[in-house]
């Protein structure tokens, strides 16, 4: 029976909303949700999308109805559930925020080091305005956050929304996911066997077993030590046997741009484009494509596994290709629809999600956002109790947590100098003069960052 239930999609032209809807009409997600709004600034986009949901084959039950909507403040009011995923400045900013970094010899990705910093500062104000329009509009709503950098916005977003916002991001899962099958452990629907500590894109999967259902012994240190396992799944490959034989824990795959900062930025720099300058030219004319087919589904589906054969392609060797399991989709939206219905309707769910901090880590701030297994009911989503973090994996968090927090005080409050500090403060800038070339930089491709500083 459906709830009757209204989600509102913020960012409702983005690339992946088909996978949200699509998982809405089938089991077991089927019949939470009556009505789906989709608003983005560019509303040609949301139309697109919605042509592609339009021809999403339907499932047993009738599909949630589409509309879409000129403005957040036509589609929140009645919402229950506000999904976001934004992408403050489009595809040239992001372009903008890897080939600035670039040029200041630093690290040009999309949420770590310089380039997330400059997207921090760029998507926590517009996500501000739509908590505040949520708090006026929908005060009831919950808002699941996927706009990246997702741990800084969510923690900004706190302020506002206190616990009403979550945030998500399905690179920890999938680590657990892909590590579990092969370590021969079923999870089914428990985290009592999954240990993972970190922060949003920075983080590790430090214990790994069925919760006692065979005795709870640890598989993780002999998966760690099975070379043949670790190369049948893509963390495994890319960090290999000696790295993880000396930390003792498996890393989400985006501490390889700490672990192999090097050899990453070396083939970033190598390159003829950069991530956003692909995805750019792959979609130039993607939606003009989906509003004009007679089969949007095929022209959707044919981008998206383009678009995900490429992703990490840095930290892959040239003829490497990635796994049919990873091209197949099912992570994000399953982890975004769980949440939801334990929202909706209380049932228990556990997930590694981006929560606030509280007593988890006493050596972290309470008001720090971390990404670990947490609880979700319809009280809103609490963090599992962890053990304690190694000198290590404390020392790399702490140090990232100190620039997401300037981070947020920059674009939040305008503060010049929390922005200076933020981008010197990050380990992979190595030098304040190369803080403040990328800052200058920054400021430069974007005029309105520049101006926006206050006195």
């Amino acid at each position: 029976m459906s709830t009757g239930a209204t989600l509102v999609i913020v960012g409702g032209g983005g690339f992946r909303v088909p996978l949200v809807y699509r998982a809405l009409s089938q089991a077991p997600f089927a019949g939470l949700v009556s009505d789906v709004v989709l608003v983005d600034s560019l509303p040609d986009r949301a139309h697109a999308i919605a042509r592609v949901l339009g021809a999403l084959p339907s499932g047993a039950l009738p599909a949630p109805s589409v509309r879409v909507a000129a403005r957040p403040e036509d589609a929140l009011p009645g919402a229950d559930l506000v999904f976001a995923a934004v992408r403050s400045g489009g595809a040239e900013g992001r372009i903008l925020d890897e080939r600035v970094a670039l040029a200041s010899g630093l690290l040009g990705q999309e949420t770590v080091g310089a380039g997330g910093i400059s997207y921090a500062l760029r998507s926590i104000p517009d996500m501000m305005r739509v908590a505040t329009l949520m708090r006026d509009l929908a005060p009831e709503a919950w808002l699941i956050n996927f706009t990246n950098p997702a741990g800084m916005v969510t923690e900004a977003l706190s302020a506002v929304l206190g616990r009403r916002v979550i945030g998500i991001c399905d690179s920890a899962s999938g680590l657990v996911t892909r590590a579990a099958r092969a370590a021969g452990v079923d999870l089914r629907e428990s985290l009592t066997g999954v240990d993972y500590v970190g922060l949003n894109h920075l983080g590790w999967l430090r214990r790994l077993d069925d919760g006692g259902r065979d005795g709870g012994a640890d598989r993780l240190p002999g998966l760690l030590a099975d070379g043949p396992r670790l190369a049948s799944f893509e963390e495994g490959r890319l960090f290999g046997p000696d790295l993880l034989r000396v930390l003792g824990a498996l890393p989400n795959e985006y501490l390889f741009y700490y672990y192999f900062h090097r050899e990453a930025l070396r083939s970033i720099r190598s390159a003829d484009r950069t991530r956003g300058e692909t995805l750019r030219d792959q979609q130039a004319d993607l939606f003009p494509r989906l509003l004009a087919s007679e089969d949007p589904l095929a022209v959707w589906e044919a981008a998206r596994r383009e678009r995900e054969s490429g992703y990490l392609a840095e930290a892959r060797a040239a003829e490497e290709e990635r796994d049919e399991a990873d091209l197949a989709g099912g992570g994000y939206e399953r982890v975004a629809l769980q949440v939801m219905r334990a929202l909706l309707t209380g049932r228990r769910a556990e997930l590694i999600l981006n929560v606030r901090n509280g007593a988890t880590f006493g050596t972290l701030p309470a008001d720090a956002v971390v990404e670990v297994p947490a609880v979700v009911d319809g009280d809103g989503a609490r963090p599992l109790p962890a053990a304690p973090l190694t000198p290590h994996q404390l020392g790399l968090m702490a140090a990232v947590k100190a620039v997401e927090q300037d981070t947020i005080r920059a674009a939040v409050e305008r503060d010049r100098d929390a922005a200076l500090r933020a981008f010197a403060g990050h380990p992979l800038v190595d030098s304040f003069h190369a803080a403040t070339r990328v800052l200058a930089g920054y400021e430069e491709a974007f005029p309105a960052l520049k101006a926006s500083w206050s006195d």
